[in-house]
């Protein structure tokens, strides 16, 4: 546990710090440090990781296939996509025309047009479902990893809701799923959510006062006025390797959720909330307060998200509130209308992850993985929207080492099913794996459950990207 006192107390030895619920294998972050000082990061975990992240961005309610990557324009009128098509990099490839950034960036990345998720179910299938063994994806990563970066301390394994940057914001949907699911790995595997509810939140205790929140606004403060008495104070009959410890939390995890670190450009480069005001969207729908909770969090979500790789979390979750189910009924906005709600928020700012990346020499470090629990049906409905559709689902995927620039698989005339060789659940699995995880190695390792290495190691990856 690691435990801030309240701040009129002096920082003594006794209430320094305590640390040891940061552990791998029941070590204390000191006792890590020390251990990869003494074994210069010879350990056996560190061959079976490919020093890879992963940022997975889930589409909550089920985006279209027409709208986004595959606007089969030849089709009929109300089966093609309502929004036209824009051509991108790639001759030939054309995306729905809210993708304006991300069709200038297609040699950069992947599209599948054959991944089906295979019903039309509400639910958060592609990171929890009985492939990933009731877990969400990033707790399988974690299993094999560890809970938490040996040297920053940074969790292995994170989910991104809007209240991580904006308090202000609505509670993350939990009626279709839970994302901080463990299955039968346990509850220490469940992503760190800042902002919400975990374990982690409770590891890191603060006690500020009673009456606070301890929310992550009051860390970054508690670590602040920590690292001043720090250095104000003679800690020297505190241990070396504690003391080292407490730097690199408040170095590592700290600062990496504090996007006031980030240049002013940067942040302005995310920040998705110029792009739909609240007063642009209609009360009308149900969804009026998701819709803005997207466009005020999403790339700032993305952003951090990015940070939390760099600091040593391998496996990070980002998602918004219910906002892709495009029915054009009481709660939700038609294709055409809700594509500007979400679609263009989603170009502007996975169009800036990509493109940071790149810059900062990330990409083959970082894979993107961006697809939500089904499609859209092929026929617009009466009242301009797409209904459920587990036919088809669209999938970007870039980076992590993987083939880019490139569109596998082709869909039906219709949109509606993949005409050549459907891609699952499994293979989207087996390709995120593929690209953290050296298989042949993990299968050496004694202690890990074997119905994982089944799920991990069984399917083949995406044709092509491997």
């Amino acid at each position: 546990m690691l435990t801030f006192h309240d701040g009129n107390s002096r920082l003594g030895r006794r209430n320094f710090l305590q640390v040891g619920s940061l552990a791998l294998g029941g070590l204390t972050l000191p006792q890590l440090i020390g251990l990869q000082q003494a074994q210069a990061g010879g350990s056996s975990k560190g061959k079976v990781l490919k020093d890879r992240s992963v940022i997975f961005v889930f589409l909550h309610g089920g985006p279209s296939q027409f709208e986004t990557f595959d606007p089969k324009m030849e089709a009929p009128h109300g089966v093609r996509s309502s929004t036209g098509e824009i051509a991108t990099k790639i001759p030939g490839i054309t995306f729905g025309s809210t993708f304006q950034r991300l069709a200038a960036l297609n040699d950069k990345f992947s599209i599948v047009r054959s991944f089906r998720t295979g019903d039309g179910n509400h639910d958060i299938k592609p990171i929890v479902s009985k492939t990933t063994l009731g877990a969400n994806m990033g707790s399988l990563y974690a299993r094999i990893a560890g809970t938490n970066h040996p040297v920053t301390g940074m969790p292995t394994n994170a989910a991104l809701y809007p209240r991580a940057v904006d308090p202000d914001t609505q509670k993350e949907v939990s009626a279709f799923g839970k994302f901080s699911s463990t299955g039968t790995l346990g509850t220490a595997y469940a992503p760190f959510t800042p902002g919400g509810e975990g374990n982690f939140q409770k590891d890191l205790e603060l006690h500020l006062s009673r009456d606070r929140v301890e929310d992550r606004r009051n860390l970054l403060a508690g670590l602040d006025r920590l690292q001043r008495n720090l250095d104000s104070q003679n800690i020297n009959g505190v241990d070396r390797l504690q003391t080292q410890a407490f730097q690199t939390v408040l170095g590592g995890i700290a600062k990496a959720f504090d996007l006031k670190q980030e240049d002013a450009k940067t942040v302005a480069r995310y920040d998705t909330a110029p792009l739909v005001r609240p007063d642009q969207i209609s009360r009308k729908w149900n969804n009026y307060n998701n819709y803005v909770d997207n466009a005020k969090s999403l790339g700032k979500l993305l952003l951090l998200a990015r940070r939390l790789c760099e600091t040593g979390c391998g496996f990070v979750t980002v998602t918004t509130n219910f906002v892709w189910d495009m029915h054009a009924d009481s709660n939700n906005a038609g294709v055409e209308e809700g594509m500007g709600y979400m679609g263009s928020p989603l170009d502007y700012a996975l169009s800036a992850l990509i493109e940071d990346l790149h810059q900062r020499g990330l990409s083959e470090k970082v894979l993107v993985v961006v697809t939500g629990e089904m499609g859209r049906t092929p026929k617009i409905n009466k009242s301009g929207g797409r209904d459920h559709w587990g036919g088809l689902t669209p999938l970007l995927l870039h980076g992590g080492g993987l083939n880019m620039g490139q569109t596998i698989g082709q869909s039906t005339s219709d949109g509606g099913s993949p005409h050549t060789e459907p891609q699952e659940l499994d293979n989207l699995l087996a390709t995120v794996m593929h690209s953290l995880v050296d298989l042949g190695q993990a299968r050496l390792q004694t202690g890990l459950p074997q119905d994982l290495l089944r799920a991990i190691s069984t399917p083949a990856p995406i044709t092509g990207l491997v």
